[in-house]
C-alpha cells in the first residue's frame, strides 16, 4: 500500500518506479493499492492527477487525510510511506521499501515464492 498525496514531491518521484513495478508484476499474486492522504477539499485535484498520470492499481482517497484510521493505526506522520501485507491481510512491514529501492523486487519475489 502506497500512502501519498498530490502535494508531496517525494511521493510523486516514486510514481514512475511504482508504475514499472506494477507493470512487471502484473498478473502475479500482488495487488497494488495507493491511498491518497490529500485533504477532502482536494478530492478533484487528486482525481485529475490520477487520470492525468494514468495511475494503475487500486486508487483510493483516505477519508480524513492524516487523521484517517490507516494513518493513525500505522503511525503515519510523513509520506511517502509504503506498507506491505501478505495475502491474508497481515502486516509484513509497516515501513516497507520504496519502489525506487531495487531491494524491493527481491523482497516481492521472495514473498511470491512463499
Amino acid at each position: 500500500m502506497d500512502l501519498w498525496a498530490t502535494w508531496c514531491g517525494p511521493c510523486k518521484a516514486e510514481i514512475p518506479h511504482m508504475k514499472k513495478i506494477e507493470e512487471d508484476y502484473h498478473g502475479k499474486n500482488i495487488v497494488f493499492v495507493s491511498l491518497s492522504l490529500d485533504k477532502a477539499k482536494d478530492a478533484q485535484k487528486w482525481k485529475d492527477y490520477v487520470t492525468k498520470e494514468q495511475l494503475k492499481g487500486i486508487q483510493l482517497m483516505a477519508d480524513k487525510d492524516f487523521g484517517s484510521d490507516v494513518a493513525k493505526n500505522y503511525d503515519v506522520n510523513a509520506i511517502p510511506r509504503f506498507l506491505l501485507f501478505d495475502t491474508k491481510g497481515n502486516i509484513i512491514n509497516a515501513d516497507a521499501l520504496r519502489p525506487s529501492n531495487p531491494e524491493l523486487r527481491a523482497q516481492l519475489d521472495k514473498l511470491l515464492k512463499s
